[in-house]
């Protein structure tokens, strides 16, 4: 006869179970997370706007008019009626957006318009629309470099240039903010490679100061090495007629590729721009996966952006406006006391070391009619809080000397100032 033994399975747990438990488990890791920030002093509420952008604004919770000091509209396009009007008129003409990526079906006339207009506002060979900033440069350094490359980056680069380098394969060297020494000897340490690429912000968003180009480039030339400098907070308003910091400091034939936007100073909507050679524009169109991926630019989008592209190439004494402007606030705040970050840019970065006191004192500002918001890790590093002002061209000189004398009153509040 035989033996029949039978082996029992252990029992197991209910799959409902399984996914509560993962779930609770998710959220315990999360609480801890959210409350070490909160402890930290970093956490960043969203302010609610409830009207359209521009120098004076509403806010949730908050009576009456505030003057804003916090955004990107250094040319004060965002609300302007004739952007408004390009934009409800391409909205009318070619429809809310395309449901479809370039390649496929997504490619209007006005798309390819604005692009020829881009290339010849920088007088470059050719140009190509992105989604958005972030996206530009996550599809650049992985179409174009290998690992026979290299590529050489300021420490202070945008979030959005470093994670586009993190997905190359090419060689990483990282010098020291804004040192053209350090930057040398990378160079010589990359002259192995087959292409060499210097990547840096033309304006450095959290602090205001401009990379030295003059001087990068002359290093360039003399290591064989291509420029690539991202002009986000540049194009519209620096330099003479508004082209960025290769038309300021003299370099415009010497830098090989421009990323801008088209979410500040131009128009102030969304998506994003690379003003480069022919060939590489057919690469990226070809290669670049945020392009190949993502839909089109929405044809208002498109239309705002080309109207305030017009309205800067028609006339750009606007350009100056901002520049004294500037100038007034940052001789008053230093005139009061504060360290203010940078150069004569309109980002103004009010330093004041301590999280919880750059929050405090944007808070307080609020209460005086005034937004500015303050700025902590890991969006600057860590002793390096600040309350970043930004000047627009649509400020008027009384709107700066309120500003000014906010900061004084709150600033003596907290004790930033004696």
């Amino acid at each position: 006869m035989w033996a029949v033994s039978v082996l029992r399975a252990a029992p197991s747990r209910a799959p409902g179970r399984c996914a509560h438990s993962a779930l609770a488990q998710l959220r315990g890791i999360l609480e801890e997370e959210l409350e070490g920030i909160r402890g930290a002093g970093t956490w960043k509420n969203e302010r609610v706007i409830t009207s359209r952008q521009g120098p004076r604004i509403r806010v949730d919770g908050v009576s009456g008019e505030i003057i804003n000091f916090c955004a990107n509209n250094y040319l004060g396009l965002s609300s302007h009626p004739e952007v408004i009007q390009a934009g409800l008129k391409n909205l009318k003409e070619f429809g809310a957006g395309l449901s479809s990526v370039r390649f496929i079906c997504g490619t209007q006339s006005i798309h390819k318009n604005l692009e020829a207009k881009i290339a010849r506002f920088h007088q470059r060979e050719d140009a190509i629309l992105f989604p958005s900033c972030f996206d530009a440069n996550a599809g650049l350094f992985e179409a174009l470099l290998t690992q026979e490359d290299a590529v050489l980056s300021d420490e202070l680069n945008h979030a959005s240039i470093i994670d586009g380098i993190r997905l190359c394969k090419a060689h990483k060297f990282r010098y020291r903010h804004l040192d053209m020494a350090d930057l040398e000897a990378k160079l010589k340490e990359a002259q192995k490679h087959r292409l060499r690429l210097v990547a840096t912000d033309g304006v450095f968003s959290m602090d205001g100061d401009i990379a030295p180009l003059k001087e990068m480039c002359q290093l360039a030339s003399r290591y064989g090495a291509l420029v690539f400098v991202d002009e986000c907070h540049a194009t519209g308003f620096l330099g003479a007629t508004g082209r960025g910091t290769d038309e300021l400091l003299g370099v415009r034939d010497q830098v090989t590729i421009i990323n801008s936007t088209l979410g500040k100073a131009l128009g102030g909507a969304s998506g994003a721009y690379r003003v480069v050679p022919g060939p590489l524009v057919a690469l990226l169109r070809q290669r670049a996966r945020p392009y190949l991926f993502s839909n089109s630019l929405p044809p208002a989008i498109v239309g705002c952006a080309s109207k305030a592209l017009d309205m800067l190439m028609e006339d750009n004494s606007i350009v100056q406006s901002i520049t004294a402007k500037t100038q007034r606030f940052r001789s008053r705040m230093q005139a009061a006391g504060f360290t203010i970050s940078g150069v004569n840019h309109p980002i103004c970065p009010v330093m004041l070391g301590d999280a919880r006191l750059a929050s405090a004192m944007a808070d307080d500002m609020l209460k005086r009619g005034i937004f500015v918001i303050g700025f902590s890790y890991p969006v600057v590093p860590k002793g390096k809080a600040r309350i970043r002002v930004q000047i627009s061209a649509v400020h008027s000189e009384e709107d700066i000397d309120r500003c000014v004398e906010a900061f004084v009153e709150v600033g003596r509040l907290h004790g930033a100032l004696p």
